[in-house]
């Protein structure tokens, strides 16, 4: 299944996309794509349903972000070899881990909002995990058994508060508008091997990443069993995984994001964003 969120910010309503990419309303079934809705039990009964017996939605609905509520917000550092040679960093031993902010999540299509104090604003192309039941001290074999879907996230970066401001990598990645989620949350039988899924994302059209999550150091099931063995997670947890080669961080001379610059990314099997920077006001 491909699930949605659509509607205005704080008020989406779940849907899903059908196989013939109409958009489908599921608020007589469940009440948000939220904590105990993304269990298997909820979302076999989900799958059970027609989706043509469902009301169309009015396609031009904003899309929101494809989780809603979501507790934990964590993210994986140098998580493709290459990212951490451009990033002139060491390849890690055990995956690194920081946060994000859950209040910097927004829907896939809005603004990226530059920071009071920015100078290095960054790109990130990801796919993110969700959590459907709650894992703790997981094996890897069991790891799948624990999660909801997945999606795609930018997570956006701003190096200078990352980097050159002390203390943990979350100041620097947290900022409102720097998780953008979705468009959809794509089901684990959907979306096929987690391990095979292509990634871009441009800048104005022009290419700056090209991946696949297959040269990921640690997978979709180590990354679930290896954060269940320090928290429980939770259902709505999500868990964005790293990022391949071609920030602007990376490249000589550096390149960063400024007002207007309009971003795009996508996913084999995810679907794709687009995000428009705008300086902050206020």
């Amino acid at each position: 299944m491909r699930l949605v969120r659509y509607g205005e910010s704080g008020s989406e309503k779940p849907g899903l996309i059908d196989d013939e990419n109409i958009l489908r309303d599921l608020s007589e079934e469940i009440d948000d794509l939220a904590g105990e809705a993304l269990s298997r039990a909820s979302l076999d009964k989900l799958r059970a349903i027609n989706p043509k017996a469902l009301a169309k939605a009015d396609p031009s609905h904003r899309i929101g972000p494809c989780v809603g509520r979501v507790g934990h917000f964590i993210a994986v550092g140098l998580n493709y070899a290459d990212h951490a040679k451009e990033s002139g960093m060491e390849i890690p031993k055990e995956p690194i881990l920081f946060n994000k902010a859950t209040s910097s999540i927004v829907g896939p299509h809005d603004d990226v909002i530059v920071p009071k104090g920015s100078d290095r604003l960054d790109w990130e192309v990801e796919i993110a995990i969700v959590i459907g039941e709650e894992a703790l001290y997981v094996s890897e074999d069991q790891a799948m058994d624990h999660v909801a879907g997945f999606c795609l996230c930018n997570d956006v970066s701003e190096r200078t508060f990352q980097a050159q401001r002390g203390g943990q990598w979350m100041k620097g990645k947290s900022a409102p508008t720097f998780g953008p989620l979705g468009p959809w949350l794509v089901t684990p039988d959907e979306l096929g091997d987690p391990q095979a899924v292509d990634l871009w994302l441009d800048v104005n059209g022009e290419r700056m990443q090209t991946g696949s999550t297959k040269t990921m150091i640690f997978g979709v099931k180590t990354l679930v069993s290896y954060i269940s063995q320090f928290m429980r997670l939770m259902p709505g947890d999500v868990i964005t995984t790293g990022t391949p080669p071609g920030v602007g961080m990376g490249m000589k001379p550096e390149r960063y994001l400024k007002p207007g610059d309009v971003i795009t990314l996508g996913g084999k099997g995810l679907g794709e964003q687009r995000q428009t920077v705008r300086a902050y006001e206020g």
